[in-house]
């Protein structure tokens, strides 16, 4: 059998700048009769490879394996023995040569190659197995990382069927069964139960019972003194019958009970599932033969007439020796708790196959961006709502309900402050539970990885910045400062989340600019020093397009992203959109400014307690208004209610001329009948809860302050009224 890897100079070269050579290590193991295994590695020293001992890895992600079988003249018949149908449809078997080729693509963990031969009438198999590694991060630390947080925080996800790799797990002392890892340990137990239980039906566990029977005197081989009164008084009688009690063996035990209980629950069980199973499309002609197979023994073990006279087993009241200690029994025992108990990714000697690598890294960076947003808005786990769940996948694994299904939001004292949403469909028909309220795309669909939306209140009400993250299980190389570079395809998808996804308002039925700023997230490596300065972070502060390395326990460049989500959370909403570059020819105006107008008693009917109220729609100067105030980019006003202070802020619909006369309504009076400047107002929203005192020394002619957000502190006093 020979392997070969035309690019795997390269491949090696890569996976040892981005992992280290220290973490390129793989064991290797094989059936019996192999006379030597041998490693021609990239320098061209051919190392020595021994059974169940680590030495250079030779299979990575994402590289193709040209392989070649020679077999000797009197094979007729050879296969490659995959679970999956794709991947023997690769090799073909002609004049005494099995080739064809592997290619593991984002699959990282332990494999097999397994080869089906025949010789004569007999069906022999061979297996080589080996470990598939990442060219990105260290399966040997990174993968186990990614696994326990995922798991922590969505028990069971990770968890896949019909892969190509596997992975060790072992029994846990708490969680539940899912039907994936029942059918995952059954697997690995199977032929060992069977043989069991054959073991059993062969020489099974006995007990003396004591059996009511009537014999003749003559057949009596012990007379009982409870009957040696009748014996005298029939004794001319040689046809009386006389009841006694004598001890048979007898296979009706509580053990034979539990055998007979437990192969008849596995059995249907395993019915089930297999036929769930077959329906898969990607299901080998080789598993579902030896699945059949299977059954087949099982349900003729049932039919055994050994379990004619065993009868239907109701429990045990007390823990049986032979059922723990037993040849046979221990093992049914055995493999029947095993498959009532719950596993964990540790190793251990059970297989257990997961998601590939790609997207166990996109679920776990959603996992990371939601701990820093809650670290970095201070939250306890009270605060944070989770209303994302796992939904069911296929036959029995699951997977990260996305868009409305999948949102956390972050709240404090009952104020959403941001929420984080995986995997949205965004397109302009489907935007119910897969995508998110009011954004549309209007021509093709758009599924980010990660959205995040920080809700801000200071210029409008529930206003939400929206940024997105998509997570790259990719590395484009290295620049000139060895720091690994995001996939450029990537930063262009980025792009197009931009320009695709708008915010509809539903009042005006308008499209709007919706996405800030778009960032890949990609398990790259590098001196944080030389990150910063790199063309992919410089370009986030220049068009908020760029990228972030983030991989498991690299916690100086995870600073890097969390030192800008708290930038994000802590920016104003003027401060953000001033940054956002407007269209050529087009003017970008961001509503900072603010008048703050003093409101005096009036005659004016309720003119004071709508303001009190929060129902104005009227505001009115006096006959002097400053010429030093703008009126063409006033955006909001703040009324200072007399001897009340400040509360709630309007937004400013239009600024017109009225007459003293209209403003006042009072009739015949022409002395005010003088020019002022009327502001029609819109309730935003309230600014405190309770009225808060201003600086009064800062009002022009104690009337007004023309300000704007960003220096509300400076006229504002610590005291509330």
């Amino acid at each position: 059998m020979i392997v070969e890897c035309t690019k795997f100079d390269d491949i090696w070269r890569k996976a040892k700048s981005n992992v280290g050579e220290e973490g390129l290590h793989s064991t290797y193991s094989w059936s019996e009769g192999v006379a030597s295994v041998t490693l021609s590695n990239y320098i061209g020293e051919e190392v020595t490879i021994e059974n169940n001992q680590k030495a250079p890895a030779i299979f990575f992600d994402n590289a193709d394996y040209p392989i070649w079988l020679e077999f000797k003249g009197y094979v007729k018949k050879a296969q490659f023995g995959s679970i999956l149908q794709s991947e023997n449809e690769k090799f073909t078997f002609r004049r005494q040569i099995l080739a064809g080729f592997l290619n593991y693509g984002n699959e990282v963990g332990r494999s097999e190659i397994q080869l089906i031969y025949q010789v004569g009438t007999e069906t022999r198999s061979f297996v080589f197995s080996f470990e598939v590694l990442s060219t990105k991060l260290n399966y040997h630390e990174h993968w186990k990382v990614i696994i326990e947080d995922i798991e922590q925080e969505y028990r069971m996800l990770s968890l896949d069927y019909m892969r190509r790799t596997f992975h060790g797990f072992s029994p846990d002392t708490s969680g539940e069964t899912p039907e994936i890892i029942w059918w995952s340990v059954f697997a690995n137990e199977q032929q060992k139960f069977i043989k069991a239980c054959k073991n059993i039906i062969d020489r099974p566990r006995h007990r003396l019972h004591g059996k009511e029977t009537y014999k003749r005197a003559d057949r009596l081989t012990f007379i009982p003194t409870c009957i040696e009164n009748e014996l005298a008084e029939h004794r001319q009688d040689s046809s009386h019958l006389y009841r006694v009690e004598e001890c048979v063996w007898t296979n009706d035990t509580q053990e034979n009970r539990f055998l007979k209980f437990a192969l008849g629950q596995i059995t249907s069980k395993y019915e089930a599932l297999k036929k769930r199973i077959e329906i898969v499309k990607n299901a080998s002609d080789v598993m579902k033969a030896n699945m059949q197979t299977t059954l087949t023994t099982l349900k003729r073990l049932q039919r055994n007439p050994f379990f004619r006279t065993v009868g239907n087993y109701k429990g045990m009241s007390q823990e049986s020796l032979i059922l723990q200690k037993a040849t046979g029994y221990s093992r049914v025992y055995r493999t029947w708790s095993l498959l009532q108990r719950s596993y964990s990714l540790n190793d251990g000697i059970y297989r257990l196959q997961t998601k590939d690598i790609a997207t166990l890294y996109e679920i776990w960076c959603f996992i990371e961006v939601s701990h820093i947003v809650k670290e970095k808005l201070n939250l306890s786990n009270e605060n944070v709502d989770h209303r994302n769940r796992m939904e069911m996948n296929g036959l029995f694994t699951w997977n990260l309900g996305t868009g409305e299904h999948s949102r956390i939001l972050f709240k404090k004292d009952g104020i959403e402050l941001a929420e984080l949403i995986y995997n949205p469909k965004s397109s302009e028909r489907e935007n119910r539970s897969v995508g998110i309220k009011d954004l549309v795309v209007p021509t093709v669909p758009q599924k980010p990885d990660i959205v995040l939306q920080l809700t801000k209140s200071d210029l409008q009400k529930g206003m939400k910045m929206t940024y997105l993250f998509d997570a790259k299980y990719r590395i484009d190389g290295k620049d000139k400062n060895g720091v690994d570079v995001p996939p450029e395809d990537a930063i262009n998808q980025m792009h197009r989340y931009r320009d695709a996804i708008y915010y509809k308002d539903c009042q005006s039925n308008t499209l709007k600019k919706e996405v800030i700023g778009g960032y890949i997230l990609f398990p790259g490596d590098g001196e944080p020093t030389d990150i910063a300065v790199s063309k992919f972070r410089k370009t986030i502060d220049e068009v908020n397009i760029g990228a972030f390395p983030l991989r498991p326990k690299d916690t100086h460049n995870r600073l890097l992203l969390e030192q800008f989500i708290e930038e994000l959370i802590q920016n104003k909403s003027h401060e953000t959109i001033s940054k956002v570059i407007p269209q050529k020819g087009a003017l970008l105006q961001v509503p900072n400014r603010l008048l703050v107008g003093l409101v005096g008693n009036s005659s004016r009917p309720g003119y004071t307690q709508s303001f009190l109220d929060g129902n104005a729609t009227l505001y009115y100067t006096g006959p002097k208004f400053p010429t030093t105030i703008a009126l063409h980019d006033l955006h909001y006003f703040i009324p200072y209610i007399k001897g009340e202070g400040v509360r709630d802020i309007y937004e400013i619909v239009r600024v017109r001329t009225i007459t003293g006369k209209e403003a006042k309504q009072i009739e015949g009076e022409s002395a005010t009948d003088d020019m002022r400047l009327a502001f029609e107002l819109r309730f935003s929203r309230k600014l405190f809860d309770n009225y808060h005192s201003i600086n009064t020394h800062k009002l022009i002619n104690y009337t007004f302050i023309d300000t704007s957000f960003d220096k509300m502190e400076e006229w504002m006093t610590v005291d509330k009224l």
